[in-house]
């Protein structure tokens, strides 16, 4: 099934606020939170997805006859593709009583493993989205990424306790949900880390011998102080607008990001990528990788986890594609001079 296809079939199955849009770009769920939409006047989701449609790609099919490789090591391991599932902390709240956050994290984990890449969870007020996540990740063998909030102290020891017991493939932390608005004023408290409480996560990962993740970093700064922290790989987002209206879109922000740290970590994006073309510019411009989130719920609701597989399909045959019309024969070659500019 296609993309079109699957959000056909999830209509109905989804909702009220996700619209299981054939492109979801971000425009009919404009400031709906909860839901899948932005913050204020809701147009930073959509200003990501454009900003991607604003970057051309060279054409060139002067070579030799090959199948693209589209395979990429990312934090230690070989993903069929460039690109992981983002995750979803309370998926209910957000998408509607299909699933609930267990069963949507098992269809994503186990889909994302068959197809060789890797799903990232997510993180709530609820104790048990973490815990639960953590088991199915370990009952995995590690083929997954538990992301946690940027909780209190003694909350986030809890939390790296259960995520380093899974022995994952690594731990991420999005720093910038500390900006939702439905973790302002609750208990656990969330809030902004200074770089040294990073490195004291760190080494805490270091120490089991996991990578560790820092997602929400928007600025060249913050992603130098990130790489003096030890991280092993940064996430460039705005959390899909969710945390502040106003900002510049992932896609223009990555560029410089990446030149400033690519030598030294490793480079992921988020934000609007919504086919294998999206995933091309994003490797042209720096990224090591994609986090994909939004299409893949809007997937699980039409197709559970067969939808969420196909949907992989469809990413590795588009970014395929476009290699072969570009001249990459592998993701390594894709580069900036596979851009017009």
């Amino acid at each position: 099934m296609s993309y079109a296809e699957l959000a056909a079939a999830a209509r109905g199955n989804i909702g009220p606020f996700c619209k299981a849009c054939p492109v979801c770009d971000g425009r009919s769920c404009a400031g709906v939170m909860p839901g899948p939409g932005d913050k204020g006047v809701g147009r930073v989701a959509h200003r990501n997805w454009l900003a991607w449609q604003d970057v051309r790609v060279n054409m060139d099919t002067l070579h030799e006859a090959w199948t693209a490789d589209t395979r990429v090591t990312v934090l230690g391991r070989e993903l069929y593709l460039p690109v992981m599932i983002g995750p979803v902390g309370d998926v209910q709240r957000h998408y509607g009583d299909r699933f609930d956050t267990v069963g949507y994290n098992r269809c994503v984990l186990e889909a994302a493993a068959a197809e060789g890449t890797l799903a990232w969870t997510g993180d709530g007020l609820d104790a048990s989205i973490m815990t639960e996540a953590c088991d199915l990740i370990g009952k995995l063998g590690g083929t997954g990424v538990p992301t946690v909030k940027p909780w209190d102290e003694v909350t986030l020891g809890e939390k790296l306790d259960e995520a380093l017991a899974a022995h994952p493939a690594a731990v991420a932390m999005d720093i910038d949900a500390a900006g939702l608005p439905f973790l302002r004023g609750q208990q656990p408290p969330a809030g902004a880390k200074s770089a040294a409480q990073i490195a004291r996560v760190v080494n805490r990962c270091h120490e089991a011998g996991i990578p560790f993740v820092l997602k929400g970093v928007m600025t060249v700064s913050a992603a130098l102080r990130a790489a003096e922290a030890g991280v092993d790989a940064i996430v460039v987002s705005n959390h899909g607008g969710r945390v502040l209206d106003g900002t510049p879109a992932t896609a223009e922000v990555l560029p410089r990001i990446a030149d400033a740290v690519g030598e030294r970590i490793e480079v992921i994006v988020d934000g609007g990528v919504r086919s294998g073309l999206d995933v091309f510019r994003a490797v042209a411009l720096g990224a090591r990788a994609c986090l994909v989130c939004r299409p893949f719920v809007v997937s699980a609701f039409g197709g559970g986890e067969d939808g969420v597989r196909a949907f992989l399909g469809q990413l590795q045959g588009e970014l395929a594609d476009a290699m072969e019309m570009c001249g990459a024969r592998t993701v390594a070659e894709i580069g900036r001079d596979c851009l017009w500019v």
